[in-house]
């Protein structure tokens, strides 16, 4: 890519932070940074570049979307990473999220049930210079216990409930933020562990696609069963 269009979009990119995160109340500074840093276009097909850094999600491929910026960086910043601290994302898409996780922690452990998506995004993620981060091809809602205890864990998808497998595999004190509702409507609830308990809070209100698996909702389920 020509350095012009690089400039392109940094500039679009700065405008994201500003008017789009800054403005509707992020605060975590290192967040900011991560956001700043990624170069989100690099995450999305080719048609859809120059909306990149828009107030919107945009379509990856296999009904699957790159979360709008501010969703990002408000899930993001709920988390409350610090540069040791172990994450696992369910839903690994386009990639993009896995790569501003990468920015703040120390591991990135990622998981897609869609193959196609998941070699994309490694080889995005790859090509962008990021090493702490492992793809895998599995069902999310079951996590990924082989790397378990985590300090965060952020899901991508819409869940009818805080899948308990997840939960389990939250280290003492760690956070989970989660899409949680109906097909047409969830709230992101962040949920703390603390020993055996866990405390949940509502985010805000969000649309996402549905988290598909043993503890999701099933493939197989109708528009009706969502609602």
């Amino acid at each position: 890519m020509k350095k012009k269009d690089e400039a392109y979009f940094e500039k679009k990119r700065l405008n994201m932070v500003d008017t789009q995160l800054q403005a509707r109340g992020i605060r975590n500074e290192a967040v900011l940074e991560a956001m700043t840093r990624v170069p989100r276009h690099r995450f999305v097909p080719e048609k859809y570049r120059d909306r990149a850094y828009a107030d919107t999600p945009l379509g990856i491929g296999c009904d699957q979307t790159i979360s709008q910026p501010y969703m990002v960086a408000l899930m993001t910043e709920a988390l409350s990473l610090t540069p040791e601290s172990r994450v696992l994302e369910i839903g690994t898409g386009s990639g993009y999220q896995a790569a501003v996780l990468a920015e703040l922690a120390a591991e990135v452990y990622t998981v897609e049930r869609h193959a196609e998506l998941s070699e994309q995004a490694a080889e995005t993620l790859s090509l962008l210079g990021y090493k702490n981060v492992q793809t895998t091809v599995g069902d999310g809602t079951l996590g990924w216990p082989e790397h378990a205890p985590y300090d965060g864990i952020i899901v991508t998808a819409g869940a009818p409930d805080v899948p308990e497998s997840l939960k389990n595999q939250l280290a003492d004190g760690g956070r989970l933020v989660v899409p949680v509702g109906t097909r047409p409507l969830q709230r992101c609830v962040c949920v703390r562990r603390r020993g055996n308990k866990f405390k949940s809070k509502d985010l805000v209100s969000c649309v996402f696609v549905p988290l598909l698996g043993a503890e999701g909702w099933s493939p197989d389920s109708s528009a009706n069963d969502w609602l």
